[in-house]
């Protein structure tokens, strides 16, 4: 496993950051994995080198952060593992159970705490863009949240990029806590990200932590234009439906499967090389409900596609509608 720094900080994080939305309550997903079954892929991450570990108080409505909590606590000593997780969705059906406003984020963080059993997470990040809340006051908040020693560090995650930096403008203007990470909705199929926001990670020094680098599975190869595809969550997801899906998508994926092909890989393979061949890409965020798909996007970490290969993986790209800020 490689190790880099996490944007322009000294934190080091392996190249593969291990999501955890599909281990929790099977209520919440009918693709969800019990902690029973969830268990095996923490050891396998770590068996892998793996150090970083990503997570959200939404996610199973808190019961990952609990599984990831235990699990982690069993298998290492804290210091060796890398915490994320996130708030802003809601977590409860009060008003004030949602969003990031500084009554939030201080009762967001304490509850991200308790359920995960530890003193303090290494990066706290925004899930999203808060209209209803001035950015000043999320701001603080986090700054206060750092100084408190509840977070190392915090990040931010899908949003416009104008907005992302007025967010660090005013973190450097005030001398508050900056943003040091940015997880956004990046791959192959969805590539508008880097008409702005890439070029402005690479600019301020931002780790680029991508969410769905298969495209919720989508670059597996494995979806079908009619029936969508033979796995209970690409029938139930309704999310990727509405993300991908279209001709133009389809498109692309041939192209992943015939440089997979005649590589000898798989497809997700293909496309995780690809993502962690873009300047400024940090650590792809990999959910697994299979062990060899883990296996597998270690693997891609020695995968080098040369330029004729990236051309045939990109030319059939259209351009797409903003998606994923929501």
């Amino acid at each position: 496993m490689d190790y880099v720094n996490l944007g322009s900080t000294g934190l080091k994080v392996s190249r593969i950051c291990f999501g955890t939305m599909t281990y929790g309550d099977p209520g919440w997903h009918d693709w969800v994995l019990p902690e029973n079954e969830s268990r095996p892929f923490f050891v396998r991450a770590l068996e892998h080198g793996i150090n970083f570990f990503d997570t959200a108080d939404m996610y199973s409505v808190g019961v990952t952060e609990e599984i990831v909590g235990r699990v982690l606590k069993e298998l290492i000593p804290r210091d060796e593992a890398v915490i994320a997780t996130k708030a802003f969705y809601p977590i409860g059906d009060g008003p004030n159970d949602r969003g990031l406003s500084r009554k939030h984020l201080f009762s967001a963080i304490d509850a991200s705490l308790r359920r995960l059993g530890v003193d303090y997470v290494d990066l706290y990040q925004v899930h999203r863009w808060d209209p209803d809340t001035p950015i000043e006051e999320t701001l603080c908040a986090l700054n206060d949240i750092v100084l408190a020693g509840k977070a190392r560090y915090i990040g931010a995650s899908s949003m416009y990029a104008w907005q992302f930096m007025k967010a660090l403008h005013l973190s450097d203007q005030h001398g508050w806590a900056r943003f040091v990470s940015m997880q956004n909705h990046y791959n192959l199929v969805y590539r508008e990200e880097e008409r702005e926001m890439m070029p402005l990670c690479r600019e301020e020094g931002i780790g680029v932590i991508p969410w769905s680098p298969l495209a919720r599975g989508f670059l597996a190869g494995n979806r079908r234009r009619e029936g969508l595809g033979a796995t209970k969550r690409s029938k139930s997801d309704t999310f990727a439906q509405r993300m991908y899906y279209t001709d133009a998508d389809f498109d692309v994926v041939n192209r992943v499967v015939e440089v997979a092909k005649a590589r000898g890989v798989s497809a997700a393979q293909v496309s995780l090389a690809w993502l962690l061949g873009q300047s400024g890409v940090t650590a792809p965020i990999i959910g697994a409900s299979k062990i060899k798909q883990l296996d597998q996007a270690v693997e891609a970490l020695d995968i080098r596609l040369d330029d004729a290969e990236c051309v045939a993986l990109e030319e059939r790209y259209q351009p797409h509608p903003v998606r994923g800020h929501e």
